[in-house]
């Protein structure tokens, strides 16, 4: 029996490393006049569940017959979603040329994620799975190697943290503005932050209150990391970030 604890213990240590061991992987932010981009994903599908004997973090692929038990809909639980949409956050040109200023998730239980640009999530979702449930049950993940918290559920609301002058978007298909990204990223001046708020769930349209301007970019629903893609690349062709 302690042999199999010790076991676990080290499986345990080991996964911690491979999903919080995540060292800098960006310069640090530009500090010249022009202005940062903020992401702020909303209504993102976190939720813990206690599946048997273990916490998981519910989704629609492995808890099927659970959720269906509990009376909720299998198809709103799409972590999936909110771990594409990182993904294509932090791995952009973007976040590399230290231009990333900040990301923020909020969950449709209304839990508010930091997401420090330097972190480098697992790329496997079932690791991703694992490092989401650590941080919605420890509520703050570390580096291994180094002080840094790379993770970190704060207080709503989120406008508390968004640049006072910045010029907050929000994209929707739904939205009866359609837009030539690149046309519109190039009209706000440089040095005016852009905080971008995109949906994290499978249907339905984002809700804030605090958006200057509510656009869509395609006459075609987009998944939010295709359009996170182009958010990005419409950035990086202004700032000409290769």
């Amino acid at each position: 029996m302690e042999e199999s604890l010790k076991r676990k213990r080290e499986d345990d240590d080991e996964e911690d490393e491979v999903l919080a061991g995540l060292g800098a992987a960006c310069p640090p932010a530009n500090n010249n006049s022009d202005g940062g981009v903020v992401f702020v994903l909303l209504k993102a599908s976190l939720e813990v569940g206690k599946v048997g004997k273990i916490y998981q973090l519910l989704n629609c692929d492995d808890h099927v017959h659970f959720l269906k038990k509990n009376k909720q809909n299998p198809a709103e639980y799409r972590p999936d979603i909110v771990h594409q949409a990182l993904l294509a956050i932090l791995d952009s040109p973007l976040n590399k040329a230290g231009r990333l200023s900040a990301v923020y998730v909020q969950t449709k239980k209304n839990i508010l994620i930091k997401v420090n640009p330097h972190v480098r999530l697992p790329r496997t979702f079932k690791r991703f799975c694992g490092l989401m449930v650590q941080l919605l049950q420890k509520l703050s993940i570390r580096a291994t190697n180094g002080p840094d918290r790379l993770l970190r559920v704060i207080k709503n609301p989120v406008t508390k943290y968004l640049p006072s002058e910045a010029r907050r978007v929000g994209l929707s298909h739904s939205a009866s503005k359609v837009v030539q990204l690149h046309d519109y990223v190039e009209a706000v001046r440089d040095n005016v932050p852009l905080v971008f708020v995109v949906g994290a769930m499978s249907h339905g349209k984002i809700d804030a209150d605090y958006l200057d301007d509510f656009i869509s970019i395609s006459q075609y629903p987009l998944s939010a990391a295709c359009c996170i893609g182009r958010i990005c690349n419409a950035i990086e062709r202004k700032w000409k970030i290769l």
